[in-house]
């Protein structure tokens, strides 16, 4: 089974999709990490991240190698773990800029394809594009300032700068980040982390269900 688990930005996507992982017993893949990593070399290596053939040349001469894992996703370029590097403000200010070139998109999408299911996928289009064929498909939302509360109880960053910048990326990701037909979409906003996974492991088990029959 595929589970896809698709929203916009720090609307709580990662740590639902470990919750959902680890109980039902299978990895979780985190797309944005590979775009997120992306851009973190980019910036490493002083490309602008508006061209996509420099970004994209650059990164097959570095590859990237996603290690999904039930507890938490791990991103590689040799033998240097990136992991710890993807969550500065300036690659929150890139990833949008990258995520939308459609090479660097098919890309990431050729690596997340070669994963063999089962597994939870999160990210912003697995339900629309990467994974259609998904059994079981979600969408997580919640408003910007719950957003930017949460992200700011992660960061020492002021909580009316982190909604302005989400509601620009929210702009910005509009094209890639929309609910897939037949999503179950939830607002996490009035929901603790155990209620949006208990949800969705209840829409897991009916999709089980109607498959079996």
């Amino acid at each position: 089974m595929i589970v896809t688990i698709d929203g916009n930005a720090a609307s709580g996507k990662s740590s639902v999709s470990g919750g959902v992982a680890r109980a039902l017993g299978i990895p979780y893949v985190s797309s944005g990490l590979l775009y997120r990593a992306a851009t973190r070399l980019g910036l490493e290596a002083g490309l602008d991240l508006e061209r996509a053939e420099a970004l994209l040349a650059h990164l097959q001469k570095v590859p990237l190698r996603l290690e999904p894992l039930a507890g938490g996703n791990r991103v590689w370029t040799g033998e240097r773990d990136l992991t710890g590097e993807l969550h500065q403000s300036a690659v929150d200010a890139g990833v949008s800029v990258v995520a939308s070139h459609p090479e660097i998109r098919a890309w990431v999408d050729a690596q997340l394809r070669a994963l063999t299911p089962p597994f939870v996928a999160e990210g912003r289009d697995m339900g629309t594009n990467v994974f259609p064929h998904a059994q079981a498909k979600f969408y997580l939302t919640a408003s910007p300032r719950v957003r930017a509360e949460r992200r700011a109880a992660e960061r020492p960053e002021d909580v009316d700068a982190i909604e302005a910048a989400l509601k620009e990326r929210d702009h910005r990701d509009r094209l890639q980040s929309a609910p897939a037909p037949g999503a179950r979409v939830i607002d996490t906003g009035p929901l603790t982390l155990d209620e949006v996974i208990a949800e969705i492991l209840r829409g897991v088990e009916e999709a089980r269900g109607t498959a079996a029959r």
